[in-house]
């Protein structure tokens, strides 16, 4: 049985749009490596909108990428230099589209004044990497009657005593 390892890629790139579609694939085969070939396609997608936001509106180009898997959740992270562009106004399209497809997403400052966006794919079951484990379903190999189908006392002599009550 396979299990679960975490793993995590950082890569620093200069944008453009030739390195759009190259970033794409290296984070397809890192993705393809871990066994995540479900998630290439909506990380890929993710990755390609915000690059291509980065390169259109940014006048800093430079941005590193961050993947992290724990066994259930692939986060992806893009941090952008540029401290003039604007989430709100700049990326909202590409936003929204992060919102619509991915299990969580979020933008924050990093320490540098710099921002990050991430968005996160949750494992879809299927996969070759058990999530959860599973435990045995008991059997029963005997059937019980249902208490309230036997009268009082004869349950109490079944038990071995007798009630005070049905005297």
């Amino acid at each position: 049985m396979k299990t679960a390892v975490p793993c995590y890629y950082h890569l620093d790139v200069e944008v453009s749009p030739e390195r759009v579609g190259q970033v794409s694939r290296i984070l397809a085969a890192h993705l393809r490596y871990w066994d995540l070939d479900n998630l290439v396609d909506p990380v890929c997608r993710g990755a390609e909108l915000l690059l291509t936001a980065i390169d259109q509106h940014a006048t800093d180009k430079h941005t590193s990428i961050e993947m992290w898997w724990n066994g259930q959740h692939l986060i992806t992270a893009i941090g952008d230099e540029d401290r003039d562009l604007r989430p709100d106004q700049d990326l909202r399209g590409c936003l929204a589209h992060l919102a619509a497809t991915s299990d969580g997403w979020g933008c924050c400052a990093s320490e540098t004044g710099s921002k990050i966006i991430w968005f996160s794919q949750r494992a879809r079951s299927g996969e070759r990497v058990p999530l959860v484990p599973t435990g045995p379903a008991p059997r029963l190999r005997r059937v019980l009657k249902v208490p309230r189908a036997l009268p009082v006392t004869q349950l109490a002599a079944s038990a071995g005593g007798v009630l005070e009550g049905a005297r």
